[in-house]
């Protein structure tokens, strides 16, 4: 049994963030279902190349384990279909840009008064209050808003992006979380909820280190290309062949990196024997391991950092975290259909099982045929 299992999901959502909340549920054993545009579907079926079975891998990435329908719902026969399917479902996903669906008579206040059972999962760029409510907008844009280039790149160099979809994918992980949430709390009081999230609000969550900085002191954080400027020893260094993170955050680590090193007379230094003193000499403490790091290759300080019970970690491509032995026995990894490509599962385990190993990404409307049940318009007249 799946912890799941009889949870039925309908996803109106395009792109990242309402995809990754839906493949989340469905990894969990929830039968979802995704709406998409006729025609087209889903905007990131799009976003290439490269391209497996007609489709992105964004789309690949962030729709396994679901049944797709191609359905117009600027049509009423659609929006009957739609309550026909609600009346029995017990979760909606939606990211559509705020007020589409109260244009269609399906906002979420509408769909809760009429199934006081639905957990309603909404999500958007700006937060569902505030004069920025009805704002389009995506991981870049809202990356740049909310201030988190700021703290990336290398002091003296433009602010940079995150290169990655964290804003995207962190508010799915948080749609999937109040989700749950209002899942279990249906258990105790028959009744569902709204559960509403934003690119913008998980941002400004992973931000409140630096922020809670800012807000006391009011100086804007030093920016570090690798590693952080509160804590010292704790960044890259170069070796023979390429770079290789230390991170001795605490006196004991420190200790122990400085022994490791051949300068266990490091530790009783007054400049480097506490961790504020260190910070305070930060650049004195880099410039004296440098030139030690420099002298071998990332494998033997490895290989000596490990042995001593220092973290660390060379700063590999992804063809290196792919021939590391440890990644390979995660089994974290699923394939792309007929492709060699890497696709990451559930980031977690429950008893020693990452859930339900999904079936591939929907051709689009391969659900039409066994859900369209009186046959609503699969496309504008």
């Amino acid at each position: 049994m799946t912890p799941l299992q009889g949870i039925r999901v309908l996803e109106l959502t395009l792109n990242i963030s309402g995809a990754l909340t839906g493949q989340i549920l469905a990894g969990l054993g929830a039968q979802v279902v995704k709406v998409e545009r006729p025609g087209t579907g889903d905007d990131c079926r799009a976003f290439g190349p490269p391209f497996v079975r007609g489709a992105s891998v964004m789309y690949n990435g962030m729709n396994r384990g679901k049944s797709s329908v191609a359905l117009d719902l600027k049509t009423p026969q659609a929006i009957e279909w739609l309550h026909g399917q609600l009346e029995t479902c017990d979760v909606l996903i939606e990211n559509m840009r705020p007020g589409t669906l109260d244009a269609l008579g399906i906002g979420t206040a509408a769909l809760r008064a009429r199934y006081p059972r639905l957990v309603c999962v909404s999500l958007s760029a700006f937060g569902a209050r505030g004069p920025l409510a009805s704002k389009p907008g995506y991981e870049e844009v809202v990356q740049a808003f909310s201030g988190l280039f700021s703290v990336n790149g290398a002091e003296g160099s433009p602010p940079a992006r995150v290169g990655t979809q964290i804003l995207d994918m962190g508010t799915g992980v948080w749609g999937a979380v109040g989700c749950l949430a209002g899942l279990m709390q249906r258990t105790h009081t028959g009744q569902g909820c709204v559960v509403e999230g934003s690119l913008l609000e998980t941002a400004l969550s992973w931000l409140t280190l630096p922020l809670g900085s800012f807000s006391l002191t009011g100086r804007p954080p030093v920016r570090s290309r690798s590693g952080g400027v509160s804590v010292a020893p704790y960044r890259c260094f170069l070796a023979r062949d390429g770079e290789i993170v230390v991170a001795a955050i605490n006196d004991r680590l420190f200790a122990q990196l400085a022994t490791a090193l051949g300068h266990p007379e490091w530790a009783q230094d007054e400049r480097f024997a506490r961790a504020a003193a260190r910070t305070a000499h930060r650049d004195l403490i880099h410039g004296l391991i440098e030139p030690i790091i420099a002298g071998n290759t990332r494998a033997h300080w490895r290989a000596v950092l490990e042995a001593a019970g220092v973290p660390c970690a060379p700063v590999n491509t992804f063809a290196d975290v792919l021939a590391e032995p440890h990644v390979r026995q995660l089994d974290l990894f699923d394939t792309l259909p007929d492709s060699d490509g890497l696709l990451a599962r559930m980031p977690i385990s429950i008893d020693g099982s990452r859930g339900v190993r999904l079936d591939p990404a929907p051709t689009l409307g391969n659900a039409n045929a066994a859900l369209l049940q009186p046959a609503a318009p699969s496309s504008a007249p």
